[in-house]
């Protein structure tokens, strides 16, 4: 998976993600849009067969987008392993 910047300013980035898909994206925006320091976020899929999704983060404050989408990035790790470990004793049982 590659990320190409497209937008950096104090509070907005706009990057483009190589290889991802809704889920990862949809995710994304979730654990972003549930920070209180998060103005906006969201992300677009130009064409559904020929480009990369595209995701938008506006902060407020003194909060980095970039700082943003990390964070949001590690929730999201943590909660996926969160689900496989609730799998694994679910299906010891």
């Amino acid at each position: 998976m590659n990320v190409k910047v497209l937008k950096k300013t104090e509070n907005e980035l706009k990057i483009e993600v190589e290889g991802a898909e809704h889920g990862i994206c949809n995710l994304l925006q979730k654990k972003l849009l549930e920070d209180e320091r998060v103005d906006l976020a969201g992300y677009d899929v130009p064409h559904p067969l020929a480009s990369n999704p595209v995701i938008y983060v506006r902060t407020k404050g003194n909060l980095k987008p970039e700082t943003a989408l990390v964070t949001a990035a590690e929730k999201a790790r943590e909660m996926n392993e969160a689900f496989r470990k609730a799998l694994e004793k679910a299906f010891k049982t």
